[in-house]
């Protein structure tokens, strides 16, 4: 009979381990179901900002390709308006303007 008890016993402790260790493998599921949820939300988010301004990245680029083209084309103003020829041309339209 005591061997009975002890194996009743043993029984029992062992159903409740296992009914703690079921229930900490279904909150170790559920944790992971909320990162995922979690982890899709942000996604979308992401999506969602993406779709709605597609181009808000290329604005940036964009202005850069200008100011470089834009540095260029008055370097060249410079080298053209420092020549010769057009100093006197220059020179003598201010002179014209100023004779009036």
């Amino acid at each position: 009979m005591h061997g009975m008890n002890m194996n009743r016993h043993s029984s029992a402790q062992q159903s409740q381990v296992h009914r703690k260790w079921g229930r900490l493998h279904e909150l170790r599921i559920l944790n992971i179901r909320k990162r995922m949820l979690l982890q899709m939300c942000r996604a979308e988010r992401h999506i969602r900002v993406l779709a709605a301004e597609p181009e808000s990245g290329m604005a940036t680029a964009e202005y850069a390709v200008v100011l470089i083209a834009a540095t260029g084309f008055a370097g060249l103003l410079v080298a053209i308006l420092k020549s010769g020829a057009v100093k006197s041309l220059l020179t003598e339209l201010v002179n014209r303007a100023l004779a009036v």
